[in-house]
């Protein structure tokens, strides 16, 4: 029997009044969704974003607008352990690699879009891709285009409406362009992947599985990017105000 989207809807807890959605397997129902035609805003929910929202009202309404909200950050989860949910983290880029790999393996042959990054970093991310799934259509573009070329770059997204679409702006510039042009392709997944190009094409390196199994890649980014360290004190701030509420 075909699923029904309303089939699909999900249970929500919240973060200091910002939503995360509840769910055993993210990738799972977003196949779904791509199955049914039902384009989905996809948000990758860490500690930084959740501090972000409480100042600017305009990133809370597109948090509480997308149709995913997935935990990406091991503080929304510690979060929620503490108000008696129990939820995995589900990074971003982990969902992100699904549902290419999925595509991948498609033999639907629908495109995938690929936004963000430096001139040069979406093209060898898409390379490697193609590399392991050679039928694999991806359009590719930096996010530093010009008037007239994100102009192009928009009448392409809606020509060719790529069914899986992936932006690395970062945080919350990459939700706000979701939200803005997520009509050109109203059956697409849209994903904010922040800095998920970089590893692809081999720019920069994941946090080692260390850091991952102790929920540490926030520190492991610190390293590798030293001059985020004055939006990484939102973390010290959030697990403050957690253990405050307690």
């Amino acid at each position: 029997m075909a699923t029904d989207f309303a089939e699909l809807t999900l249970q929500q807890a919240f973060v200091f009044g910002v939503p995360v959605h509840l769910c055993d397997d993210y990738g799972r129902w977003l196949k779904n969704c791509l199955a049914l035609g039902q384009g989905v805003h996809v948000v990758t929910l860490n500690s930084e974003m959740v501090m972000l929202a409480e100042k600017e009202v305009a990133v809370q309404r597109v948090i509480q607008q997308a149709e995913l909200v997935i935990p990406d950050g091991a503080g929304v989860t510690i979060y929620l352990k503490l108000e008696g949910i129990e939820q995995n983290r589900c990074p971003g880029i982990e969902l992100a690699e699904a549902m290419v790999r999925h595509m991948g393996q498609s033999k639907a042959n629908q495109a995938i879009a690929f936004y963000g990054g430096a001139p040069g970093i979406a093209e060898l991310a898409t390379q490697r891709w193609q590399g392991k799934y050679p039928g694999l259509k991806i359009l590719a573009n930096h996010g530093f285009l010009t008037e007239a070329e994100q102009q192009a770059w928009q009448q392409t997204l809606a020509r060719e409406q790529p069914r899986l679409i992936l932006v690395g702006l970062g945080v919350p510039r990459q939700e706000y362009w979701i939200r803005d042009y997520r009509h050109l392709c109203p059956q697409g997944i849209w994903i904010g992947v922040g800095g998920s190009f970089d590893v692809w094409s081999g720019t920069k390196e994941r946090a080692p599985e260390f850091f991952c199994r102790h929920n540490l890649e926030w520190l492991y980014r610190l390293y590798q990017e030293p001059w985020r360290w004055r939006r990484m004190l939102a973390l010290p701030k959030f697990f403050f105000r957690t253990l405050i509420r307690r």
